[in-house]
Protein backbone atom coordinates (compact mmCIF):
# COMPACT_ATOMS: atom_id res chain seq x y z
CA UNK A 1 0.00 0.00 0.00
CA UNK A 2 2.60 2.37 0.49
CA UNK A 3 4.27 1.83 -2.41
CA UNK A 4 1.56 2.59 -4.47
CA UNK A 5 0.72 5.63 -2.62
CA UNK A 6 4.08 6.64 -3.39
CA UNK A 7 4.03 6.26 -6.53
CA UNK A 8 0.36 7.77 -7.30
CA UNK A 9 2.30 11.03 -5.19
CA UNK A 10 5.15 11.01 -8.03
CA UNK A 11 2.37 10.45 -10.72
CA UNK A 12 0.56 13.76 -9.65
CA UNK A 13 3.77 15.81 -9.12
CA UNK A 14 4.48 15.26 -12.95
CA UNK A 15 0.81 16.27 -13.79
CA UNK A 16 0.96 19.30 -12.26
CA UNK A 17 4.46 20.52 -13.56
CA UNK A 18 3.27 19.63 -17.39
CA UNK A 19 0.27 22.27 -16.98
CA UNK A 20 2.71 24.35 -15.48
CA UNK A 21 5.01 24.08 -18.89
CA UNK A 22 2.17 24.45 -21.06
CA UNK A 23 0.00 26.92 -19.25
CA UNK A 24 2.41 29.52 -17.72
CA UNK A 25 3.76 31.23 -20.84
CA UNK A 26 -0.32 32.21 -21.93
CA UNK A 27 -0.59 33.58 -17.81
CA UNK A 28 2.70 35.78 -18.53
CA UNK A 29 2.56 37.45 -21.94
CA UNK A 30 -0.09 35.64 -24.29
CA UNK A 31 3.05 33.33 -26.02
CA UNK A 32 2.65 29.94 -27.57
CA UNK A 33 4.96 27.52 -26.34
CA UNK A 34 6.32 27.30 -29.78
CA UNK A 35 7.23 31.04 -29.53
CA UNK A 36 11.03 31.94 -29.51
CA UNK A 37 12.09 33.68 -26.28
CA UNK A 38 12.19 37.77 -26.58
CA UNK A 39 15.76 39.56 -27.79
CA UNK A 40 16.32 40.46 -23.75
CA UNK A 41 16.78 36.39 -22.76
CA UNK A 42 19.10 35.73 -26.02
CA UNK A 43 21.52 38.81 -25.02
CA UNK A 44 22.11 41.72 -22.88
CA UNK A 45 20.94 45.16 -24.28
CA UNK A 46 23.38 47.36 -24.84
CA UNK A 47 24.59 50.24 -23.16
CA UNK A 48 23.75 53.89 -24.53
CA UNK A 49 26.69 55.53 -25.94
CA UNK A 50 27.65 58.32 -24.30
CA UNK A 51 27.47 62.30 -25.46
CA UNK A 52 31.15 62.95 -25.10
CA UNK A 53 33.79 60.46 -26.78
CA UNK A 54 35.85 59.10 -24.42
CA UNK A 55 38.67 59.09 -26.87
CA UNK A 56 39.72 60.77 -30.20
CA UNK A 57 42.07 60.18 -32.31
CA UNK A 58 42.59 63.42 -33.64
CA UNK A 59 41.44 66.05 -30.90
CA UNK A 60 41.14 69.59 -32.00
CA UNK A 61 41.03 71.95 -29.49
CA UNK A 62 38.99 75.44 -30.44
CA UNK A 63 36.44 76.00 -33.11
CA UNK A 64 37.60 78.58 -35.54
CA UNK A 65 39.10 78.55 -38.96
CA UNK A 66 41.86 76.68 -38.12
CA UNK A 67 40.69 74.14 -36.25
CA UNK A 68 38.04 73.77 -39.25
CA UNK A 69 40.66 74.22 -41.71
CA UNK A 70 42.44 71.27 -40.08
CA UNK A 71 40.05 68.97 -40.27
CA UNK A 72 39.30 69.00 -43.46
CA UNK A 73 42.59 68.53 -44.37
CA UNK A 74 43.06 65.57 -41.99
CA UNK A 75 39.62 64.01 -43.94
CA UNK A 76 41.44 64.43 -47.21
CA UNK A 77 44.85 62.62 -46.40
CA UNK A 78 43.00 60.27 -44.21
CA UNK A 79 39.38 59.53 -45.82
CA UNK A 80 38.29 57.24 -42.46
CA UNK A 81 40.11 59.54 -39.75
CA UNK A 82 37.38 60.59 -36.52
CA UNK A 83 37.88 63.97 -35.82
CA UNK A 84 36.58 65.79 -32.96
CA UNK A 85 36.37 69.72 -32.95
CA UNK A 86 36.00 70.71 -28.82
CA UNK A 87 34.51 74.54 -28.86
CA UNK A 88 33.37 76.54 -25.70
CA UNK A 89 31.06 78.63 -28.56
CA UNK A 90 27.34 77.33 -28.75
CA UNK A 91 27.84 77.44 -32.84
CA UNK A 92 29.46 75.35 -35.90
CA UNK A 93 32.44 76.65 -37.16
CA UNK A 94 32.43 79.55 -38.87
CA UNK A 95 34.09 82.90 -40.56
CA UNK A 96 34.79 85.76 -38.25
CA UNK A 97 35.58 88.30 -41.44
CA UNK A 98 31.48 89.18 -41.96
CA UNK A 99 30.85 89.95 -38.35
CA UNK A 100 32.65 93.45 -38.88
CA UNK A 101 32.01 93.13 -42.61
CA UNK A 102 29.33 92.12 -45.25
CA UNK A 103 26.66 91.20 -42.21
CA UNK A 104 26.48 94.69 -41.92
CA UNK A 105 25.12 95.78 -45.06
CA UNK A 106 22.66 93.24 -45.27
CA UNK A 107 18.98 94.48 -45.68
CA UNK A 108 17.10 91.08 -44.25
CA UNK A 109 16.07 91.93 -41.07
CA UNK A 110 16.51 88.81 -39.85
CA UNK A 111 20.20 88.46 -40.47
CA UNK A 112 21.02 88.29 -36.68
CA UNK A 113 19.32 85.05 -36.88
CA UNK A 114 20.39 83.20 -40.29
CA UNK A 115 23.56 84.51 -40.57
CA UNK A 116 23.73 84.58 -44.50
CA UNK A 117 24.92 88.09 -46.13
CA UNK A 118 25.28 89.68 -49.65
CA UNK A 119 28.57 89.83 -50.98
CA UNK A 120 29.86 92.66 -52.02
CA UNK A 121 29.00 90.67 -55.20
CA UNK A 122 25.46 90.21 -54.63
CA UNK A 123 25.66 86.47 -53.93
CA UNK A 124 24.78 85.36 -50.99
CA UNK A 125 26.16 82.46 -48.60
CA UNK A 126 25.95 81.56 -45.26
CA UNK A 127 28.80 82.53 -42.24
CA UNK A 128 29.33 78.68 -41.61
CA UNK A 129 31.86 77.01 -43.28
CA UNK A 130 29.73 74.06 -43.17
CA UNK A 131 25.81 73.07 -42.84
CA UNK A 132 24.45 70.35 -39.58
CA UNK A 133 24.78 67.94 -42.12
CA UNK A 134 28.36 67.80 -43.03
CA UNK A 135 28.85 66.70 -39.40
CA UNK A 136 28.37 63.49 -37.58
CA UNK A 137 27.70 63.38 -33.82
CA UNK A 138 30.15 63.16 -30.92
CA UNK A 139 28.11 60.32 -29.51
CA UNK A 140 27.98 58.24 -32.84
CA UNK A 141 31.93 58.80 -33.68
CA UNK A 142 33.39 55.95 -32.52
CA UNK A 143 31.02 53.76 -34.26
CA UNK A 144 30.27 55.51 -37.44
CA UNK A 145 31.35 53.87 -40.67
CA UNK A 146 34.15 55.98 -42.53
CA UNK A 147 34.79 57.77 -39.36
CA UNK A 148 33.75 62.00 -39.69
CA UNK A 149 34.09 65.34 -38.10
CA UNK A 150 31.92 65.81 -34.63
CA UNK A 151 31.87 69.28 -32.82
CA UNK A 152 31.76 69.32 -29.26
CA UNK A 153 29.57 72.33 -28.46
CA UNK A 154 29.40 74.70 -25.54
CA UNK A 155 32.64 72.74 -23.91
CA UNK A 156 36.21 74.21 -22.88
CA UNK A 157 39.35 72.00 -22.44
CA UNK A 158 40.26 73.45 -18.81
CA UNK A 159 43.32 71.14 -18.50
CA UNK A 160 45.80 69.24 -20.54
CA UNK A 161 47.68 65.90 -19.19
CA UNK A 162 50.46 65.93 -21.97
CA UNK A 163 52.00 62.48 -20.62
CA UNK A 164 49.03 60.99 -20.54
CA UNK A 165 47.62 61.82 -23.88
CA UNK A 166 44.75 63.52 -22.73
CA UNK A 167 42.45 66.60 -21.77
CA UNK A 168 39.83 67.41 -19.26
CA UNK A 169 36.58 69.40 -19.69
CA UNK A 170 35.18 71.94 -17.22
CA UNK A 171 32.55 69.85 -16.59
CA UNK A 172 35.37 67.03 -15.46
CA UNK A 173 35.20 64.89 -18.23
CA UNK A 174 38.05 63.26 -19.86
CA UNK A 175 39.10 62.75 -23.29
CA UNK A 176 42.09 60.93 -24.72
CA UNK A 177 43.74 61.66 -28.21
CA UNK A 178 46.37 60.37 -30.26
CA UNK A 179 47.24 63.52 -31.96
CA UNK A 180 45.81 67.00 -30.98
CA UNK A 181 45.87 70.35 -32.33
CA UNK A 182 45.43 73.87 -30.25
CA UNK A 183 43.60 76.27 -32.32
CA UNK A 184 42.26 78.32 -28.94
CA UNK A 185 42.66 81.39 -30.77
CA UNK A 186 42.59 84.57 -28.85
CA UNK A 187 40.52 86.51 -26.95
CA UNK A 188 39.48 90.59 -26.95
CA UNK A 189 42.04 92.87 -25.08
CA UNK A 190 39.90 95.31 -22.65
CA UNK A 191 41.01 98.61 -21.34
CA UNK A 192 41.91 98.79 -17.65
CA UNK A 193 40.20 102.01 -16.98
CA UNK A 194 36.75 100.03 -18.52
CA UNK A 195 37.56 97.10 -16.14
CA UNK A 196 38.12 99.51 -13.44
CA UNK A 197 34.46 101.36 -13.57
CA UNK A 198 32.43 98.92 -12.19
CA UNK A 199 29.54 97.13 -13.73
CA UNK A 200 27.42 99.62 -15.16
CA UNK A 201 29.91 100.26 -17.53
CA UNK A 202 31.32 97.04 -17.95
CA UNK A 203 27.27 95.90 -18.97
CA UNK A 204 27.44 98.97 -21.44
CA UNK A 205 30.82 97.47 -23.34
CA UNK A 206 31.26 94.99 -26.15
CA UNK A 207 34.51 93.47 -26.21
CA UNK A 208 34.20 92.58 -30.32
CA UNK A 209 34.75 88.77 -31.48
CA UNK A 210 31.80 86.24 -31.58
CA UNK A 211 28.88 85.58 -33.05
CA UNK A 212 26.86 86.59 -30.44
CA UNK A 213 29.38 89.80 -29.81
CA UNK A 214 27.47 90.58 -33.65
CA UNK A 215 24.40 89.72 -32.70
CA UNK A 216 24.50 92.11 -29.08
CA UNK A 217 25.70 94.94 -31.05
CA UNK A 218 23.49 94.67 -33.74
CA UNK A 219 20.49 94.80 -31.61
CA UNK A 220 21.98 98.04 -29.74
CA UNK A 221 22.39 99.94 -32.98
CA UNK A 222 19.02 99.53 -33.07
CA UNK A 223 17.96 100.47 -29.65
CA UNK A 224 20.40 103.09 -28.66
CA UNK A 225 21.35 106.67 -29.75
CA UNK A 226 24.92 106.69 -29.81
CA UNK A 227 27.72 104.31 -30.10
CA UNK A 228 31.45 105.61 -29.30
CA UNK A 229 34.56 103.03 -30.86
CA UNK A 230 37.57 102.52 -28.77
CA UNK A 231 40.70 101.32 -31.39
CA UNK A 232 41.53 102.55 -34.79
CA UNK A 233 42.51 99.55 -36.16
CA UNK A 234 41.43 96.78 -38.41
CA UNK A 235 38.08 96.34 -36.36
CA UNK A 236 37.61 99.61 -34.92
CA UNK A 237 37.39 101.33 -38.75
CA UNK A 238 35.49 98.12 -40.14
CA UNK A 239 32.77 98.87 -37.42
CA UNK A 240 32.94 102.26 -37.59
CA UNK A 241 32.37 102.28 -41.34
CA UNK A 242 29.40 99.67 -40.82
CA UNK A 243 27.52 101.72 -38.49
CA UNK A 244 28.25 104.76 -39.99
CA UNK A 245 26.25 103.50 -43.06
CA UNK A 246 23.30 102.67 -41.09
CA UNK A 247 23.56 105.87 -38.77
CA UNK A 248 21.40 108.29 -40.75
CA UNK A 249 18.39 105.98 -41.18
CA UNK A 250 18.79 105.03 -37.37
CA UNK A 251 19.21 108.24 -35.84
CA UNK A 252 22.48 106.85 -34.34
CA UNK A 253 25.37 108.75 -33.19
CA UNK A 254 28.83 106.79 -34.04
CA UNK A 255 32.12 108.12 -32.62
CA UNK A 256 35.44 106.49 -33.13
CA UNK A 257 38.57 107.28 -31.18
CA UNK A 258 41.89 106.35 -30.56
CA UNK A 259 45.05 107.74 -29.69
CA UNK A 260 46.80 107.40 -33.05
CA UNK A 261 46.89 110.89 -35.73
CA UNK A 262 44.88 108.85 -38.14
CA UNK A 263 42.94 105.81 -38.73
CA UNK A 264 45.07 102.65 -38.94
CA UNK A 265 48.10 104.39 -38.21
CA UNK A 266 49.95 101.35 -36.58
CA UNK A 267 49.67 100.06 -40.31
CA UNK A 268 49.48 102.80 -42.98
CA UNK A 269 52.02 105.71 -43.01
CA UNK A 270 50.69 108.66 -41.99
CA UNK A 271 49.83 110.20 -45.35
CA UNK A 272 47.20 107.43 -46.40
CA UNK A 273 45.82 107.43 -42.45
CA UNK A 274 44.97 110.93 -42.67
CA UNK A 275 43.01 110.18 -45.96
CA UNK A 276 41.88 106.75 -44.67
CA UNK A 277 40.66 109.33 -41.36
CA UNK A 278 38.24 111.36 -43.88
CA UNK A 279 36.54 108.20 -45.71
CA UNK A 280 35.48 106.67 -42.59
CA UNK A 281 34.18 110.80 -41.72
CA UNK A 282 32.45 110.87 -44.85
CA UNK A 283 30.89 107.23 -43.52
CA UNK A 284 28.96 109.76 -41.52
CA UNK A 285 31.41 108.43 -38.05
CA UNK A 286 33.00 111.20 -35.76
CA UNK A 287 36.54 110.71 -35.50
CA UNK A 288 38.37 111.26 -32.31
CA UNK A 289 42.75 111.72 -33.09
CA UNK A 290 45.06 111.56 -30.93
CA UNK A 291 41.89 110.25 -28.20
CA UNK A 292 44.35 108.70 -25.04
CA UNK A 293 41.30 107.48 -22.27
CA UNK A 294 42.23 108.65 -18.85
CA UNK A 295 38.92 107.73 -17.48
CA UNK A 296 35.26 106.04 -18.19
CA UNK A 297 32.48 106.14 -15.49
CA UNK A 298 28.66 105.78 -15.47
CA UNK A 299 26.78 108.71 -14.58
CA UNK A 300 23.04 109.92 -15.48
CA UNK A 301 22.58 107.34 -17.67
CA UNK A 302 25.06 107.68 -19.73
CA UNK A 303 29.16 106.17 -19.82
CA UNK A 304 31.86 109.27 -19.63
CA UNK A 305 34.92 109.12 -21.43
CA UNK A 306 36.94 111.40 -20.22
CA UNK A 307 40.67 111.80 -22.34
CA UNK A 308 43.99 112.88 -21.23
CA UNK A 309 43.90 116.40 -23.03
CA UNK A 310 40.38 117.22 -21.07
CA UNK A 311 38.26 115.70 -23.81
CA UNK A 312 34.88 113.84 -22.66
CA UNK A 313 32.11 112.14 -24.29
CA UNK A 314 29.37 110.73 -23.65
CA UNK A 315 27.33 107.54 -24.74
CA UNK A 316 25.24 104.50 -24.38
CA UNK A 317 27.47 102.24 -25.46
CA UNK A 318 31.05 101.57 -26.16
CA UNK A 319 33.06 99.12 -28.19
CA UNK A 320 36.51 98.48 -26.95
CA UNK A 321 38.34 97.01 -30.01
CA UNK A 322 41.62 97.31 -28.55
CA UNK A 323 43.38 94.20 -29.97
CA UNK A 324 43.51 90.65 -29.23
CA UNK A 325 45.39 88.33 -26.24
CA UNK A 326 46.64 85.04 -27.69
CA UNK A 327 45.23 82.13 -25.31
CA UNK A 328 47.34 80.34 -23.85
CA UNK A 329 45.32 78.98 -21.10
CA UNK A 330 46.20 75.34 -21.42
CA UNK A 331 49.90 76.69 -21.14
CA UNK A 332 50.74 75.92 -17.53
CA UNK A 333 48.94 72.63 -17.25
CA UNK A 334 50.22 71.11 -20.61
CA UNK A 335 53.89 72.21 -20.15
CA UNK A 336 53.80 74.54 -23.39
CA UNK A 337 56.72 77.33 -24.03
CA UNK A 338 54.86 80.79 -24.04
CA UNK A 339 57.05 83.66 -26.25
CA UNK A 340 57.69 86.31 -24.19
CA UNK A 341 58.09 88.79 -27.15
CA UNK A 342 54.66 87.52 -29.20
CA UNK A 343 52.55 85.83 -27.16
CA UNK A 344 51.34 82.38 -28.43
CA UNK A 345 52.87 78.91 -28.21
CA UNK A 346 55.76 78.76 -29.26
CA UNK A 347 55.99 75.83 -31.96
CA UNK A 348 59.05 74.58 -34.54
CA UNK A 349 58.87 74.87 -38.78
CA UNK A 350 56.37 72.16 -38.60
CA UNK A 351 54.24 73.86 -35.88
CA UNK A 352 54.57 70.94 -33.17
CA UNK A 353 54.63 72.22 -29.54
CA UNK A 354 55.22 68.28 -28.79
CA UNK A 355 55.95 65.46 -30.76
CA UNK A 356 52.22 64.56 -30.91
CA UNK A 357 50.72 68.17 -30.26
CA UNK A 358 50.32 70.91 -32.95
CA UNK A 359 49.29 75.03 -32.89
CA UNK A 360 47.76 76.80 -35.94
CA UNK A 361 46.12 79.95 -36.12
CA UNK A 362 45.92 83.07 -33.59
CA UNK A 363 47.67 80.97 -30.55
CA UNK A 364 50.66 79.63 -32.41
CA UNK A 365 53.98 81.65 -32.62
CA UNK A 366 56.14 80.34 -35.10
CA UNK A 367 59.61 81.01 -37.12
CA UNK A 368 59.42 82.44 -40.30
CA UNK A 369 62.79 81.97 -42.21
CA UNK A 370 62.81 85.23 -43.74
CA UNK A 371 61.07 87.47 -41.25
CA UNK A 372 62.00 85.90 -38.05
CA UNK A 373 59.68 84.48 -35.24
CA UNK A 374 55.87 86.18 -35.75
CA UNK A 375 52.45 85.69 -34.49
CA UNK A 376 49.88 86.50 -36.82
CA UNK A 377 46.05 87.16 -36.40
CA UNK A 378 43.97 86.75 -39.74
CA UNK A 379 42.25 84.83 -41.20
CA UNK A 380 44.63 83.64 -44.26
CA UNK A 381 47.16 82.53 -41.73
CA UNK A 382 44.42 80.70 -39.75
CA UNK A 383 43.47 79.05 -43.15
CA UNK A 384 47.06 78.08 -44.27
CA UNK A 385 48.38 76.98 -40.58
CA UNK A 386 45.53 75.04 -39.69
CA UNK A 387 44.98 73.15 -42.86
CA UNK A 388 49.30 72.76 -42.95
CA UNK A 389 48.71 71.37 -38.68
CA UNK A 390 46.29 68.85 -40.40
CA UNK A 391 48.50 67.36 -43.27
CA UNK A 392 51.31 67.71 -40.51
CA UNK A 393 49.01 65.44 -38.16
CA UNK A 394 48.66 62.89 -40.55
CA UNK A 395 52.46 62.60 -41.45
CA UNK A 396 53.22 65.21 -43.80
CA UNK A 397 56.00 66.72 -41.89
CA UNK A 398 55.79 69.69 -44.17
CA UNK A 399 57.43 72.79 -42.45
CA UNK A 400 55.44 76.50 -42.52
CA UNK A 401 56.80 78.45 -45.49
CA UNK A 402 53.54 80.22 -46.51
CA UNK A 403 53.42 84.34 -45.98
CA UNK A 404 50.41 85.13 -45.06
CA UNK A 405 47.88 87.45 -46.10
CA UNK A 406 45.44 89.97 -44.90
CA UNK A 407 42.32 92.04 -45.97
CA UNK A 408 40.37 94.97 -44.89
CA UNK A 409 37.21 96.75 -46.27
CA UNK A 410 35.69 99.83 -45.24
CA UNK A 411 32.92 99.37 -46.95
CA UNK A 412 32.52 98.35 -50.15
CA UNK A 413 33.94 100.60 -52.15
CA UNK A 414 37.68 100.75 -50.17
CA UNK A 415 40.05 97.85 -49.28
CA UNK A 416 43.11 96.80 -49.34
CA UNK A 417 45.16 93.73 -49.34
CA UNK A 418 48.44 93.49 -47.39
CA UNK A 419 51.19 91.19 -46.77
CA UNK A 420 54.59 90.75 -44.28
CA UNK A 421 55.51 93.41 -41.77
CA UNK A 422 53.02 96.48 -42.25
CA UNK A 423 54.28 98.34 -39.49
CA UNK A 424 53.96 102.54 -40.27
CA UNK A 425 56.97 103.07 -38.00
CA UNK A 426 58.87 101.23 -41.31
CA UNK A 427 60.05 103.41 -43.91
CA UNK A 428 57.99 102.91 -46.62
CA UNK A 429 57.51 103.91 -50.58
CA UNK A 430 53.98 104.12 -52.12
CA UNK A 431 53.43 104.35 -55.77
CA UNK A 432 49.60 105.21 -56.71
CA UNK A 433 47.56 105.96 -59.77
CA UNK A 434 44.18 106.75 -60.30
CA UNK A 435 41.20 104.35 -59.87
CA UNK A 436 38.55 102.95 -61.99
CA UNK A 437 35.56 101.45 -61.40
CA UNK A 438 36.56 97.81 -61.36
CA UNK A 439 39.25 98.61 -58.25
CA UNK A 440 36.93 97.85 -55.54
CA UNK A 441 36.22 95.28 -53.18
CA UNK A 442 32.97 94.97 -54.71
CA UNK A 443 34.58 94.79 -58.50
CA UNK A 444 36.44 92.03 -57.48
CA UNK A 445 34.54 89.87 -55.62
CA UNK A 446 31.98 90.32 -58.97
CA UNK A 447 35.04 88.59 -60.77
CA UNK A 448 36.50 86.06 -58.39
CA UNK A 449 32.83 84.61 -56.93
CA UNK A 450 34.06 84.74 -53.58
CA UNK A 451 33.85 87.48 -50.53
CA UNK A 452 37.10 85.57 -48.17
CA UNK A 453 39.92 86.87 -50.17
CA UNK A 454 42.63 84.62 -49.13
CA UNK A 455 44.60 82.15 -51.14
CA UNK A 456 42.48 82.49 -54.73
CA UNK A 457 45.48 82.27 -56.27
CA UNK A 458 48.62 80.06 -56.40
CA UNK A 459 52.32 80.07 -55.72
CA UNK A 460 52.33 78.53 -59.02
CA UNK A 461 51.09 82.20 -60.34
CA UNK A 462 53.93 83.43 -58.81
CA UNK A 463 56.86 81.56 -60.35
CA UNK A 464 55.52 83.21 -63.45
CA UNK A 465 56.62 86.24 -62.40
CA UNK A 466 60.15 85.87 -60.96
CA UNK A 467 62.20 86.55 -64.00
CA UNK A 468 60.45 90.10 -63.76
CA UNK A 469 61.05 90.62 -59.97
CA UNK A 470 64.58 89.77 -60.38
CA UNK A 471 65.23 92.51 -63.11
CA UNK A 472 63.59 94.94 -61.35
CA UNK A 473 66.08 96.76 -59.82
CA UNK A 474 68.01 99.75 -61.63
CA UNK A 475 67.54 103.53 -60.98
CA UNK A 476 67.00 105.46 -57.78
CA UNK A 477 64.25 105.25 -55.70
CA UNK A 478 61.66 107.85 -56.11
CA UNK A 479 60.37 109.50 -52.94
CA UNK A 480 56.56 108.83 -51.80
CA UNK A 481 54.07 110.18 -54.27
CA UNK A 482 52.28 112.54 -52.05
CA UNK A 483 49.04 112.61 -54.06
CA UNK A 484 45.36 113.62 -51.98
CA UNK A 485 43.46 110.78 -54.35
CA UNK A 486 44.79 107.70 -53.47
CA UNK A 487 42.77 105.78 -55.96
CA UNK A 488 44.71 102.43 -56.29
CA UNK A 489 48.83 101.65 -55.42
CA UNK A 490 51.50 99.78 -53.78
CA UNK A 491 52.97 100.86 -50.76
CA UNK A 492 56.31 98.95 -49.70
CA UNK A 493 57.43 99.11 -46.53
CA UNK A 494 61.13 98.47 -45.82
CA UNK A 495 63.82 97.33 -43.54
CA UNK A 496 67.43 97.91 -43.73
CA UNK A 497 66.73 98.85 -47.81
CA UNK A 498 64.82 95.46 -48.19
CA UNK A 499 60.83 94.98 -49.08
CA UNK A 500 59.23 93.41 -46.11
CA UNK A 501 55.80 94.54 -46.65
CA UNK A 502 53.47 95.02 -48.79
CA UNK A 503 49.98 96.81 -48.88
CA UNK A 504 47.76 96.74 -51.73
CA UNK A 505 45.49 99.96 -51.67
CA UNK A 506 42.04 98.67 -53.89
CA UNK A 507 44.59 96.32 -56.29
CA UNK A 508 43.36 93.09 -55.53
CA UNK A 509 43.99 89.31 -57.15
CA UNK A 510 47.86 90.51 -57.02
CA UNK A 511 49.24 88.97 -54.15
CA UNK A 512 51.09 86.28 -55.35
CA UNK A 513 53.71 88.80 -57.09
CA UNK A 514 53.61 90.39 -53.57
CA UNK A 515 54.51 86.93 -51.43
CA UNK A 516 57.42 86.55 -54.53
CA UNK A 517 59.33 90.11 -53.66
CA UNK A 518 59.25 89.50 -49.81
CA UNK A 519 60.10 85.79 -49.97
CA UNK A 520 62.83 87.20 -52.55
CA UNK A 521 64.06 89.06 -49.89
CA UNK A 522 66.33 91.48 -52.55
CA UNK A 523 67.13 94.86 -52.17
CA UNK A 524 65.20 97.09 -54.83
CA UNK A 525 66.75 100.42 -56.16
CA UNK A 526 63.88 100.94 -58.37
CA UNK A 527 60.86 100.96 -56.81
CA UNK A 528 58.71 102.50 -59.00
CA UNK A 529 59.57 99.92 -61.53
CA UNK A 530 58.94 97.05 -58.64
CA UNK A 531 55.22 98.27 -58.51
CA UNK A 532 54.79 97.71 -62.57
CA UNK A 533 54.77 94.30 -61.83
CA UNK A 534 51.11 94.59 -60.04
CA UNK A 535 49.75 96.43 -63.09
CA UNK A 536 48.32 99.26 -61.76
CA UNK A 537 48.26 101.85 -64.50
CA UNK A 538 46.69 99.30 -66.12
CA UNK A 539 42.38 100.25 -66.95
Amino acid sequence: WCCCRIFTSHIFRLAICVLSYLLMPSLFGFISASDPPPASAMSPVEPALPEVPEHAPYLLIGGGTASFAAARSIRARDPGARVLIVTDEADLPYMRPPLSKELWFSDDPSVTETLRFKQWNGKERSIYFQPPSFYVSPRELQTVENGGVAVLMDRKVTHMDVRGSKVKLSDGTEISYDKCLIATGGVPRNLQVIERAGEEVKKRTTLFRKIEDFRALEKVSRELKSITIIGGGFLGSELACALGRRSADLGLEVVQMFPEKGNMGKVLPEYLSNWTTEKVKKEGVTVLTDAVVKNVSYKDGKVQIRMKDGRVVKTDHVVAAVGLEPNVELARSAGLEVDSDFGGYRVNAELQARANIWVAGDAACFYDIKLGRRRVEHHDHAVVSGRLAGENMTGADKPYWHQSMFWSDLGPDVGYEAIGIVDSNLPTVGVFTKATAKDTPRAVTELSGTGIRSESETEAVAGAVAGAVAGAAGAPAPPPQQKEDYGKGVIFYLRDKVVVGIVLWNVFNRMPIARKIIKDGEEHADLNEVAKLFNIHDD
